[in-house]
């Protein structure tokens, strides 16, 4: 009794100097351990947010390779076993330090859009298995780049670590406001009607968040997922036909499409690992911030590693290359949720998922405005930790063109993407993506643009 009472000493102290300073206060910290029904339910929210992004790819995978309605529920189904395994080990942690395999900060995992470029050449001409063989072979890249992250996080001084931060945010409000217009190709895209459900999600989120106590607040994403979803349905905007149509147990295959490895099937994707190279150090920093850590270079190195495993794991069961996702990064400073044992969780979740695919359906089928309302809210949520993180930067000349530039062209890029689909070779991998494009005008600007006052000692 007397150790609980001194652990809760510290943390009422604790958030108390929060409150002072004006920062966030956390519930749940890193090495905190919520109950088994608290991780669940915290964990499934994690799965809603992520859900979407999870199985998108592998649907626009097997459209590519022209497969039927049973093909295509296996790679979604696949998708979900693969974020659910790589989750676990990204979250928790695995292996000796030198040769760590995940950052151990919660972290939701899935497959980047950044390969789908490449997948689309590759698939043309080997078809599925040159895909899943591609990847795999390509990833050698990404796992030996891992050992090499610590020369290059010099390059990431706070300036561009902010503009990093900042950028991920307003990056991802395209998407979520692409949810809420109704997802990409919908046929009410834009309504009234979708636009309305995404206002009333999002109030719901926000005043739960604000109001509903320490004991539901942590709860406010899914409580207003499950609120806006019982509205939709009256509204005609949910088909449990779909759930209806799908098997109620499915068990995973070992290499059920084959796998061909050809070096001229990987080179097309290296560029892919370097774009997600780049946004998985992005993401990790993101996750020190919001989750209070300081984040060490081999952790870092750990996550990459991470990433690189999740990508020989995925091709063997059928789904696609690992990539740590950005968008649960925003559930943490709305739930103020930052326990690993929440992510591994969500992890154990997404493997049952994968299993039913009953149940997988049945979230799947959340009408896209849902997501949109809870989306605006956690992606800005990273913005502003991102302007949290540069409000401790001194402002110089310098640093302003840093982070001007890095808004400037990240921003660019994901308004009119089309704009650098025509650069050449890697030239284009690295700027199709804002996070990217941005990234890499933060670094340059930070190693071209020296400090006036060292300028002046080197004149003198």
């Amino acid at each position: 009794m007397e150790a609980n009472l001194e652990v809760n000493v510290k943390r009422l102290a604790k958030e108390e100097t929060q409150e002072e300073n004006g920062e966030m206060e956390l519930l749940y910290g890193v090495e905190d351990s919520p109950s088994f029904f608290i991780s669940s339910i915290l964990g499934f929210q994690n799965v809603i947010t992520a859900f979407g992004g999870i199985v998108a790819v592998p649907l626009i995978i097997a459209g590519m390779a022209g497969f039927g309605v049973i093909d295509t529920a296996y790679l979604v189904s696949a998708a979900l076993l693969v974020s659910g395994i790589v989750s676990i080990i990204q979250s928790k942690g695995v292996g000796p330090k030198a040769f760590r395999v995940g950052v151990g900060l919660p972290t939701i995992m899935g497959t980047d859009f950044a390969f789908i470029g490449p997948a689309a050449a590759v698939i043309s001409t080997g078809g599925i298995a040159a895909y899943f063989g591609g990847t795999m072979l390509a990833s050698l890249l990404e796992f030996g780049m891992s050992y090499f992250i610590k020369p290059l996080m010099k390059f990431f001084p706070p300036v561009v670590t902010g503009s990093v931060i900042t950028l991920m945010g307003m990056t991802l409000m395209s998407v979520a406001m692409e949810w809420a217009a109704g997802g990409v190709g919908s046929a009410t895209y834009g309504a009234p009607i979708n636009l309305g459900i995404t206002a009333f999600v999002f109030l719901i989120i926000a005043m739960v968040n604000h109001y509903a106590g320490k004991k539901f607040a942590p709860l406010a994403v899914l409580i207003g997922a499950i609120i806006g979803y019982i509205v939709c349905i009256p509204l005609g905007m949910v088909d449990f036909q779909q759930v209806s149509n799908a098997s109620w147990f499915a068990l995973p295959q070992f290499f059920k499409y084959g796998i061909s490895f050809k070096w001229e099937y990987a080179l097309p994707f290296l560029t892919g690992y370097l774009v997600t190279i780049i946004e998985s150090v992005g993401v990790i920093q993101t996750l020190g911030q919001v989750t209070k850590t300081e984040v060490k270079n081999e952790d870092i190195a750990a996550g990459v590693r991470a990433d690189a495993v999740g990508s020989w794991i995925g091709p063997v069961l059928g789904s696609g290359p690992a990539a740590t996702f950005s968008q649960n990064a925003g559930l943490i400073p709305m739930t103020r949720n930052a326990s690993r044992k929440v992510a591994i969780a969500a992890g154990y979740i997404m493997i049952l998922m994968s299993l039913f695919p009953k149940f997988a359906t049945f979230v799947s089928i959340m009408p896209m405005p849902v997501l949109g309302g809870a989306g605006l809210l956690m992606f800005g949520n990273v913005a502003a930790a991102g302007i949290q993180s540069l409000s401790r930067v001194k402002f110089t000349n310098r640093n302003m063109i840093i982070v001007a530039g890095s808004l400037a062209v990240g921003l660019g890029v994901s308004f009119r993407p089309e704009v650098t689909a025509s650069l050449p070779g890697i030239l284009g991998g690295l700027f199709s993506s804002g996070i990217s494009a941005g990234t890499i005008v933060a670094l340059v600007l930070n190693i071209a643009l020296k400090e006036k006052e060292i300028v002046e000692e080197s004149v003198a």
